[in-house]
């Protein structure tokens, strides 16, 4: 298993997997299937490009398996936070320990930024395994956001959390 940030060379691999998240998780993210599937192979370049975004990759035998984006806050206000979003493991490799190497790493890298204080993710909030996973990380509930999302006539509440560094 090799956890590492994925570089724009890893582009198409990257849109492949994060497609598959979108479509069979279409609940659980802000963006769809159908918005990011239009988009070009440029934008998924852009995105893995760096700055204050780095996607980390879980890879077992050549193979893109798990994806997670950190996100440092830019503004000077704002600078002691970052953000995790888009947690994603395949069905065919859940249960092995993936996503918590996964955000072992980011929570290592946001600690690694100069002034981390604190991370922020929201997560649906009847996902209970994604929960119990980011609980046991330390991440703790803040709050509720009621109707995060609505897919088609179907809403979804979140649960805002938060992972106090200092």
């Amino acid at each position: 298993m090799d956890i590492r940030i994925l570089v724009p060379q890893d582009a198409e691999i990257y849109r492949k997997l994060r497609l598959e998240a979108l479509r069979t998780h279409p609940e659980a993210y802000g963006s769809s299937a159908e918005e990011e599937g239009a988009m070009p192979s440029e934008a998924f370049e852009q995105r893995l490009a760096g700055g204050d975004a780095l996607t980390f990759g879980a890879w077992e035998n050549g193979e893109l398996i798990g994806i997670t984006t950190l996100v440092r806050e830019s503004s000077m206000k704002m600078r002691h936070r970052c953000n995790i979003y888009a947690v994603y493991v395949s069905s065919a490799h859940r249960g092995k320990g993936i996503a918590r190497l996964l955000m072992n790493a980011v929570i290592e890298q946001a600690r690694a930024y100069e002034g981390t204080e604190q991370i922020y993710l929201t997560v649906v909030s009847a996902n209970e395994p994604a929960k119990r996973l980011y609980q046991s990380l330390g991440f703790r509930t803040y709050g509720t956001d009621l109707r995060a999302l609505k897919i088609g006539n179907t809403y979804v509440d979140e649960e805002m959390m938060v992972l106090q560094l200092q």
